[in-house]
């Protein structure tokens, strides 16, 4: 395009440098280390930064990136940059209704998942609407969305496997919203899909459900499923995705929800207009028509988290069982000293989470940055 202010090369650069972020919001998609290799003359993102070298396993992104498909897509869009992203809405909606069986209307994009958790959290909560019930621990966005609407949060703690303790949510929720992240952030630990299908058909239709399936590609187990096909029949639910995980697009922020239309009428109004840049929109679309980004994510992702937790198992610690892109497992001790040594020397774990004191959550990065977590883990447990 003979129009771009900047070449499709040093955006690529750009990209790799972390310096994207100025120019767009990020959006999704995932390549692998040896397989399917971005076209000539652009580079893949890295997830360390190339000036200062941290490595960065703190907030379970994708190390791998978009695919190539997106970033064509992504440096495509340039041209249409001026205009307002409508068009681009329209047609991210209809792929994402085909891709999940339901109509067009049944579907909310977002600014990532997160703004679909701030519209459930202004549309079901509050003094008048209801309270929230979540787990102990969870993803907190949430819960912070709420108490800012005026709702009473309720946190109840996960079970002793480490799933939503749906009987005591259930007894908890007061008309208002329920949350289940699933799997769970940061525990990566699933509820067990018999049981969450029974809940949902037995909460009252008052109560609405909210399931967040951020890390929905990485689970594996017989034992869990998405909720969405359940949504025909449940005017009370509502499924949130991200392009963040496996699609790699977590700094271009774009996520959707599916739900009945009464329910996407009541959200809606809620919604800041045009909340999804251009950018994002044409590599979200992109994303959904590369057939390999999904697999390449998912196996490179179970490589390095295979390979790592065999060492933490010989060096004693135990995990709870992952089923997302990053583990948590126990280091016998308070957690945030070693946290702040980690940081100390460059590589960065997840945050503390009080209901879990002793736990490190661990982003699961490329091999190379996993052999580096561990050597560095070693030096600050010696």
């Amino acid at each position: 395009m003979n129009t771009m202010s900047i070449s499709r090369r040093k955006f690529a650069q750009l990209l790799g440098a972390g310096a994207a972020v100025a120019i767009v919001k990020p959006a999704f998609s995932l390549a692998t280390e040896t397989v399917a290799s971005p076209p000539v003359g652009r580079s893949r993102p890295q997830a360390t930064s190339t000036s200062t070298g941290v490595v960065r396993l703190s907030s379970n992104e994708n190390p791998y990136g978009p695919s190539p498909k997106a970033l064509k897509a992504m440096t495509d869009s340039f041209g249409l940059s001026c205009r307002y992203p409508d068009v681009h809405n329209d047609e991210l909606i209809d792929a994402l209704a085909k891709l999940n069986g339901v109509d067009r209307d049944q579907i909310v994009l977002g600014d990532g998942s997160s703004e679909i958790l701030k519209l459930c959290a202004e549309t079901f909560t509050g003094p008048t609407r209801g309270n929230l019930v979540a787990a102990d621990p969870t993803f907190e966005a949430l819960l912070n969305y709420a108490s800012i609407n005026g709702a009473e949060v309720m946190k109840v703690p996960l079970t002793s496997s480490f799933s939503h303790d749906l009987a005591k949510m259930g007894a908890a929720s007061k008309d208002g919203l329920i949350y289940i992240c699933n799997p769970n952030n940061p525990t990566a630990s699933i509820t067990p899909k018999n049981e969450l299908r029974e809940f949902i058909a037995k909460t009252p239709r008052q109560t609405m459900v909210l399931v967040d399936e951020a890390y929905f590609h990485y689970a594996d187990s017989p034992d869990y499923e998405s909720v969405i096909p359940m949504v025909k029949d449940h005017p009370n639910l509502i499924v949130a995705r991200t392009f963040s995980k496996i699609y790699g697009m977590a700094g271009l922020r774009c996520g959707y929800c599916v739900a009945q239309h009464e329910t996407i009428d009541r959200i809606r109004p809620h919604q800041m207009w045009d909340s999804v840049n251009c950018m994002a929109l044409a590599a979200a679309v992109a994303s959904l028509n590369d057939p390999d980004q999904v697999a390449n994510g998912k196996r490179l992702n179970s490589e390095a988290k295979t390979f790592v937790t065999a060492e933490i198992e010989k060096m004693g610690y135990k995990q709870i069982p992952s089923q997302a892109n990053f583990i948590m497992f126990d280091v016998k001790r308070p957690v945030v000293p070693l946290i702040k040594a980690l940081k100390e020397r460059n590589v960065q774990v997840g945050r503390l989470f009080p209901a879990l004191p002793n736990h490190m959550r661990l982003t699961i990065g490329k091999k190379a940055e996993m052999e580096i977590f561990l050597s560095t883990f070693r030096q600050v447990m010696a």
